[in-house]
Order: structure tokens, then sequence, then C-alpha cells
């Protein structure tokens, strides 16, 4: 696919390797199973941005951008700066930003309704390059492959599962699908 993409142009190939990364979440989760809520491609009312992935679990909301690179990803820590997200060696902290901007409109959506439930954050990476025996984190934010958000995605948690289905009625009322 990749070879097939070269020959178009630039914005062309990033929005098809965008969509690929989506799909191949979106594939993940369904193997989540038992009563996780999976809301795919939400749109942000007033904004052209979306949400590519939600799934609403026993551990809580998760908010999930699909990001579909490759190269070895890491965090740089500083004392003196928040961390900073590295993907083959560009700084591409800016994903972590529009992370944090998706999580503030759930988070919101959340709270004007009086619903409390814990709301994470994570960057799902198909493709790249991430460590093998530990778990990266780009400040609250989780940095994954497909099977390991997956593990956290099946853990337990203090959601029962009416609530977790309220919250995801919720939720797919206020972000409508941008498909």
């Amino acid at each position: 696919m990749r070879l097939a993409l070269s020959r178009a142009p630039q914005h062309e190939v990033a929005w098809k390797l965008g969509a690929e990364g989506e799909r191949l979440v979106a594939e993940s989760l369904e193997r989540v199973g038992g009563s996780a809520h999976l809301l795919h491609d939400r749109r942000i009312p007033g904004r052209r941005a979306n949400i590519d992935h939600i799934a609403v679990v026993a551990t809580g909301v998760w908010v999930i951008d699909a990001k579909n690179v490759r190269g070895k990803v890491r965090v740089e820590r500083s004392f003196r700066s928040p961390p900073k997200l590295v993907i083959a060696g560009r700084d591409r902290s800016k994903l972590i930003e529009g992370l944090n901007r998706q999580i503030t409109v759930v988070t919101e959506t959340l709270r004007r309704e009086n619903l409390a439930v814990p709301v994470h954050g994570a960057l799902c990476f198909p493709e790249a390059d991430l460590p093998l025996f530990r778990e990266l984190r780009c400040g609250e934010h989780r940095l994954l492959w497909r099977k390991q958000l997956v593990k956290h995605l099946r853990a337990a948690g203090p959601v029962p599962p009416e609530h977790a289905a309220l919250v995801a009625q919720v939720l797919a009322d206020a972000l409508p699908s941008a498909t």
C-alpha cells in the first residue's frame, strides 16, 4: 500500500495512511468484547477535528488517537519543561496537545451531565517502534501498541456496566459520527 501511495500528493498519502491506522485500531478494539462500548470517528461540534475512538469500559472512558507512523517512539524528560514526544527523531509533542484537546471535550461533556468517571488518554501506534518490556507515557497519556491497548480496556475497574452504557450514550449523543 505504501508504494502505491508514493505517487499520490503528500496530503493524500498522509490522509490514507492515517485512515489505515484508524481502521487497524478499530479492528483491535472490536476484540475487547464484554460490556465495552465503542464509538468510532466522532465529530467535535464546532471544530474540524474529530476523535478517532472512544471506549467506555470498566476502567472508565478512553480517548484513543490512532497514529500510523513509523520509527522509534521515545519520551524526553527535562526538569524545566513538559515531557517531549519524539518519533523517528522528530518532536511530535503536538500529538499530545491534540489528545489533550480531545480529552477536554470528553471531560466537559461528562461534567455537563454530572457524570463522574475516570477519563484516560492513549496514542495507539499500529506500526511504530515502542519498547518491548515497558509502557511509555507522555504526561498522563499512554503510548501503546494495539495489543497493549486491548489489555487495558479489558481490565477490571470501578465503572459498573449500566453506568458505562449511560456514559456511552451521553457521549454518542454529544459527539455525532463524523462519517
